[in-house]
């Protein structure tokens, strides 16, 4: 049995939860367990969670918690608060794993160096994958602390986004303070900036795939300049409050 909690914050995610824990099912060897924080969603996000819950085995513990607060941040440093695996991995719920990611991230987290890490986030749709802004992504990942934190680069940080199912020790994550709550958006940035001061930050060389429906709503353009613009303002300093207005949520 893995030692394994997988987090998964939500909010109106009634449409792509359902796939997500289904195909948690058939993760091998199985997560010890997955926790989903809802910030009180209006649809059915939590019968879909309940629903799906009664198909894991029983040695995989499923647990629904609801948060009274909602935000990435806050539901996700809640269901840490609830995790019992010495291991966490932060899942969107429109995200999804190889069914080998136990196995990958154990092997990534048993080079004692590295504090945390990240896979490689493809954005697809029904009938589309954005290839150029998964590679702008992917690239991102590299370039943006390199351009903002060149003497952070160079001893392990590796900038991660909440698409890429970001993992750390559970133990680690709560002694930098876990995420920080009053951030709305680039929250992912900041805890890779407090970890990194204790061990490198790896970028797996494997995929999980993501729902480009920001991208389908905004159009590939307008989503590539928004991205830019946020990152580069968040990168000189500009607070992440006023960043967020131009981060509209959208399910």
């Amino acid at each position: 049995m893995s030692n394994l909690s997988i987090i998964i914050p939500t909010l109106n995610e009634a449409t792509t939860l359902k796939r997500t824990l289904n195909q948690l099912t058939l993760l091998n060897p199985p997560v010890k367990e997955i926790i989903v924080v809802d910030g009180g969603s209006h649809d059915s996000t939590t019968k879909v969670a309940e629903n799906c819950f009664q198909y894991f085995p029983d040695e995989i513990e499923v647990k629904l918690i609801n948060c009274e607060r909602s935000g990435r941040s806050i539901q996700m440093n809640h269901g840490v608060s609830f995790a019992t695996g010495d291991t966490i991995c932060f899942l969107h719920a429109d995200t999804y794993l190889p069914d080998d990611v136990v196995a990958v991230i154990e092997q990534s987290l048993s080079d004692k160096r590295v504090i945390a890490g990240g896979f490689i986030s493809l954005m697809t749709g029904l009938q589309t994958t954005r290839w150029g802004i998964s590679l702008h992504n992917y690239l991102k990942t590299y370039y943006a602390p390199l351009l903002f934190k060149p003497h952070l680069f160079f001893q392990g940080l590796r900038l991660l986004f909440g698409d890429q199912a970001i993992f750390c020790r559970r133990a680690e994550f709560l002694a930098v303070g876990g995420f920080d709550e009053t951030l709305p958006i680039m929250e992912e940035g900041d805890l890779c900036l407090k970890l990194c001061k204790k061990g490198q930050i790896r970028l797996v060389n494997r995929i999980v795939t993501s729902s480009d429906r920001r991208v389908a709503h905004w159009g590939a353009w307008k989503a590539t300049a928004i991205y830019l613009y946020i990152g580069m303002l968040w990168g000189i300093g500009v607070d992440a409050n006023y960043l967020k207005k131009f981060y509209e949520d959208i399910r």
